[in-house]
């Protein structure tokens, strides 16, 4: 199995490259937000590091969300286009499942910070099936859940968590997942949420 993926959902950047059994790991822990500059850049590191082009995957995956809106869509659209000019599948990851995966044991609330005392939350159980459903709450509704389940993210937010390995979060729900692989056509974002603009457009 080989395969790239790509977290392009926060702060940081995420590319995996996996080729024959060893994986490449590409972080940048804070891209300010560049990632439509430095994405490409990453993915020919990674690649050419892992010793693979492009046609050697077996699949590509990114992070659909939820988290930055552009960078999500600067993670779909790039990963569709590799899955279209290769004719590989596509493999689409959540935010959530890159902080849940990154958890060994235990239930795990993965929280990303929405803005303005809102989180987007997702729980799972030990055996990483959610035991709560992708959800768009008050930072306090999340904080009940503390004791219940660790609360985790990957990147700093308004609550008191965790912080855990995004890289190493991908890496293993992208192994964990890799049978849930669709058409390109199919990878679409997980938004909670209207974005920014739309909501001062109403």
């Amino acid at each position: 199995m080989n395969f790239l993926a790509i977290d392009t959902s926060g702060r940081h950047l995420t590319v995996l490259a996996f080729h024959d059994g060893a994986l490449t790991r590409r972080y940048l822990p804070d891209c300010a937000l560049s990632h439509s500059v430095r994405l490409m850049d990453e993915i020919d590191a990674a690649l050419a590091e892992a010793g693979m082009a492009p046609a050697d995957c077996d699949f590509f995956a990114a992070v659909v969300g939820p988290g930055s809106f552009t960078g999500i869509r600067i993670g779909i659209a790039t990963v569709k286009g590799l899955c279209f000019g290769c004719a590989k599948p596509a493999l689409a990851v959540t935010s959530f499942d890159v902080v849940a995966y990154a958890e060994e044991s235990g239930p795990v609330a993965a929280v990303t910070d929405a803005g303005h005392g809102y989180v987007y939350l997702c729980a799972y159980d030990a055996s990483k099936k959610i035991a709560l459903s992708p959800r768009y709450v008050p930072a306090a509704e999340a904080e009940a859940l503390r004791g219940e389940y660790r609360l985790a993210a990957a990147e700093p937010c308004c609550l008191v968590c965790d912080l855990l390995d995004p890289a190493e979060g991908l890496y293993r729900a992208v192994l964990a997942r890799q049978g849930e692989r669709c058409g390109a056509d199919a990878l679409s974002a997980l938004y909670l949420r209207r974005s920014s603009a739309e909501e001062r457009r109403q």
